[in-house]
């Protein structure tokens, strides 16, 4: 299949995820102090976090790509697929949003989330849609991908997604306060290399399975 500009920016959500992943990585570096076992990743992009310049500039090129990326999936996916199979595709997209738009009005007034402020308040709300977003998107797109064998690969993709979310959904509620920061890693990055996997599927058309 000849490909089409439309195909080559589903490149940028590997993009996203790669910049995003640097942010996580190398941030702490800027951070004294940070221990990445219990911190969330959320309090390096605090608004008094030492290390907010260095993840903004790390980060630049995330927001902007992944949303290119999943809108270009949007794009490509008209008239195709299957309409249960479209639409989590299509929450999926209204999850990137939430996330891109909200944490960017919202972030930590201060590290830890003690949701004392207004700002802290706002973060926890965003997540709580995030999360919602994220885990109702993985269902519809294993449902409609499980309905049909074409797509069944992407199915097995959300449904290994949809574990990572659910692991660090759960896992930050049973493991002690010093080893909050693993679990949590899961979901954030659970809903960041899907965006990526639907990238590479734009890439190739969505021919994984035909």
């Amino acid at each position: 299949m000849k490909k089409t500009l439309i195909n080559w920016l589903g490149l940028l959500g590997v993009v996203g995820l790669l910049s995003y992943t640097a942010g996580v990585v190398l941030s702490p570096l800027a951070y004294p102090g940070y221990d990445w076992k219990a911190q969330a990743v959320s309090d390096l992009f605090a608004m008094n976090a030492p290390s907010l310049l260095l993840w903004n500039q790390l980060t630049s090129l995330c927001g902007t790509c992944v949303m290119v990326s999943v809108m270009s999936v949007c794009v490509f996916i008209q008239g195709k697929l299957n309409r249960t199979l479209r639409a989590g595709i299509y929450l999926f997209a209204v999850m990137q949003w939430v996330s891109t738009v909200g944490y960017a009005m919202f972030p930590l007034a201060e590290g830890g989330m003690e949701g004392t402020t207004f700002q802290d308040i706002m973060h926890i709300v965003v997540t709580a849609l995030v999360v919602l977003l994220s885990v109702t998107s993985m269902i519809v797109i294993m449902i409609g991908s499980f309905r049909e064998k074409r797509y069944l690969s992407l199915g097995i993709w959300a449904t290994l997604t949809l574990a990572l979310m659910l692991a660090g959904a759960i896992g930050v509620n049973l493991v002690p306060p010093n080893y909050f920061g693993i679990p949590e890693r899961f979901s954030v990055f659970a809903g960041m290399g899907f965006a990526a996997v639907l990238g590479i599927y734009l890439f190739r058309g969505f021919s994984f399975d035909e």
